[in-house]
């Protein structure tokens, strides 16, 4: 064999390897190498909320499942619309990812208009928690220990509690309207950029009331800065048994849950949405999630892929019917 053929051989080769791997699809290559830098969490409400108190510790042990950082994004404002544009807008690469929730099924049905489209512009990945809403009360301000105590003292006040919430829109707003219809009662929604900015007003006595998510109270519960009067969930919650239900104090029929899920910029590549669905599974079976579930009051749902989706789509539709029937608008 002539001696230049044999020396070409090794170029030939490297030419072809280089030919393979230019032909080979964006997304198998995204796979390959996914992650390989710090990954962000976009967190559409500021530190100190209920999304927040999921995502540090959901964050933590990703980035040990991983192998990278999971760095999370505070985009606070307007509801959790402001951050939901923001991750919408993000490169699908893998890179960016949005803890969002219940806020977000709420907000087409409240907002003329939106700079996203949480079915058009977001590939569901799995719900990551689901926490009743509790009635939480300023103990000083609101001197009472159970909801007849508390429908007595808002009727000797009529027009003079405030309730604070994470937003126009947000689920603490909607189940704020929510009460007020079913009980016939009548308190003035103060919004903030937050559910942690409103905590600590209420906890400051700027505000006497709020129906937030339970993960977000729980340690102010537990230390006594805030009374619980109830949760809207057909049970008691996990790590708070002494917190009557809604229907056992009273109002059958008042049932609202905060839930948080994970989602990815429409056109993330497939392998990889797939690849954090599993990753996120094993995270969520891990002992030291399922213990901080526990202590935020919260269960650990199933939902993924498709089914996660539809979760979604039927929630939109709730809450938009809940709007109409109540003509609630963003104040």
């Amino acid at each position: 064999m002539p001696l230049s053929l044999v020396s070409r051989r090794p170029v030939l080769a490297l030419c072809a390897a280089a030919a393979a791997a230019a032909a080979l699809p964006l997304p198998a290559l995204a796979q390959a190498a996914w992650p390989n830098r710090p990954i962000t969490l976009v967190v559409p409400f500021p530190a100190g909320g209920g999304t927040d108190a999921f995502a540090r510790p959901l964050s933590a042990q990703l980035t040990k499942q991983l192998g990278h950082q999971v760095i999370i994004d505070n985009k606070g404002g307007a509801g959790g619309n402001l951050g939901a544009g923001v991750a919408a807008k993000a490169a699908p690469d893998g890179q960016t990812w949005f803890m969002g929730g219940v806020h977000h099924t709420i907000a087409p049905s409240i907002y003329p208009k939106l700079d996203y489209h949480l079915a058009n512009d977001f590939v569901p990945v799995a719900l990551v928690a689901s926490v009743p809403q509790v009635i939480v009360v300023n103990p000083q301000k609101v001197p009472v220990k159970d909801l007849k105590e508390l429908l007595a003292f808002i009727r000797s006040k009529p027009g003079r509690l405030t309730y604070g919430s994470a937003g126009n829109g947000s689920s603490h707003h909607l189940a704020g309207e929510l009460f007020k219809m079913q009980t016939g009662t009548f308190i003035t929604h103060i919004p903030y950029r937050g559910a942690g900015p409103a905590l600590q007003d209420l906890m400051g006595g700027q505000v006497d009331m709020m129906f937030d998510g339970l993960g977000s109270s729980a340690t102010h519960l537990k230390g006594g800065r805030l009374r619980a009067i109830a949760v809207a969930g057909d049970k008691r919650a996990p790590g708070f048994p002494d917190i009557p239900t809604a229907a056992e104090a009273g109002a059958p029929t008042y049932k609202v849950a905060t839930w948080y899920g994970l989602w990815a910029p429409k056109g993330t590549p497939r392998e990889i949405v797939d690849k954090m669905g599993a990753e996120l599974r094993t995270v969520l079976a891990s002992p030291e999630l399922k213990a901080a579930w526990n202590n935020l009051g919260a269960e650990t749902p199933t939902l993924a892929g498709k089914d996660f989706g539809d979760f979604v789509a039927a929630e939109t539709k709730r809450w938009a019917e809940v709007v109409k029937a109540g003509n609630i608008k963003a104040d």
